[in-house]
């Protein structure tokens, strides 16, 4: 059996399951400086997206079998040469999506209806200026019957494409790798195919009143000052997936022009310090990176890393 650091936590039922199949488990956070000096000791680490597992520390620790990262993204780990080590790489790639997808609607759906600045005026003028409340909060939009752009078809932008569906909206994918898909949408016990064909990023970019980012971290921006200016004018974003892959100074410039409408942003490229005058925008929803934190989908990947582990080890 084999000794395990889960170093960035797991659901009590994924623990559970590995200490039942004999493993050693060990859940006692190491700080990443340590990590080379205690790291050695052990066959499997698990991370999220705290702990950094890169090139030096691979080479450091020679009875480290497996690297697992409990969520969709790895570029917390050196994963190219892990497994050029013989090292095993593993992920959790569909645990979180629905998790992910729901954020991003409800960003959407705050932003919308100016929920954001609601909860923040209501608990200091709600008892003194309702009526000015009521009129200032009395324009927002409804979603059915917009548009919404997907970029990045995925596990997590289907489960959100297949929000946008069943709400009535027109959905449009774009993929560089995924020419269409068909999504299973259950509703009232019964479940309804939709195809979806990808189109080009200039076509949803001219037509998305709502646009949804679902991609991994490229090292560079997928939506910069370009892709801002062929959007419609008062287009509501929403980053749950990498900081760095909306550019910040171009996002900041689009929604002082009004360019863009709002953002809802879970992602940040300064995590965890993101900058000040993004975290101040008034038009600007946030979230601390928690698109895959929830109770759900926690178990999810707990058991998820679980069974991948106990296969590995078995």
């Amino acid at each position: 059996m084999a000794k395990i650091l889960i170093n960035d936590g797991i659901h009590p039922d994924g623990k559970a399951a590995l200490v039942a199949a004999g493993h050693e488990v060990v859940t006692d956070k190491i700080a990443q400086e340590d990590l080379p000096a205690q790291l050695p000791s052990f066959d499997a680490i698990v991370v999220r997206s705290a702990t950094k597992v890169r090139k030096e520390l691979i080479d450091n620790c020679p009875n480290l079998k497996v690297i697992a990262r409990g969520g969709v993204g790895l570029d917390n780990i050196d994963v190219d040469y892990a497994k050029d080590q013989g090292r095993q790489v593993m992920n959790t790639p569909a645990a979180s999506s629905e998790s992910v997808a729901e954020l991003a609607f409800a960003h959407f759906l705050g932003l919308a209806r100016f929920l954001h600045h609601a909860n923040r005026d209501m608990p200091s003028k709600g008892n003194t200026e309702f009526k000015t409340l009521k009129k200032s909060y009395s324009k927002g939009h409804q979603l059915r019957g917009k548009t919404l752009g997907v970029i990045g078809i995925g596990r997590i932008g289907q489960e959100t494409a297949k929000i946008g569906v069943a709400m009535g909206m027109n959905v449009l994918p774009v993929d560089l790798f995924i020419k269409e898909v068909n999504l299973d949408i259950k509703i009232a016990g019964t479940t309804v195919t939709v195809n979806l064909p990808s189109v080009s990023m200039d076509e949803m970019l001219a037509s998305a009143d709502y646009i949804s980012l679902h991609v991994p971290s490229t090292g560079k921006a997928i939506i910069g000052t370009e892709e801002f200016v062929k959007m419609k004018d008062g287009v509501i974003i929403a980053n749950p997936s990498r900081g760095g892959t909306i550019d910040e100074d171009a996002l900041l410039a689009a929604l002082n022009s009004g360019k863009v409408a709002g953002a809802g942003l879970d992602v940040f490229v300064n995590e965890p310090t993101p900058r000040a005058d993004l975290l101040n925008h008034p038009n600007v929803s946030l979230t601390p990176h928690i698109g895959g934190s929830t109770v759900e989908a926690q178990r999810n990947i707990g058991m998820e890393l679980a069974d991948k582990l106990n296969g590995f080890f078995s």
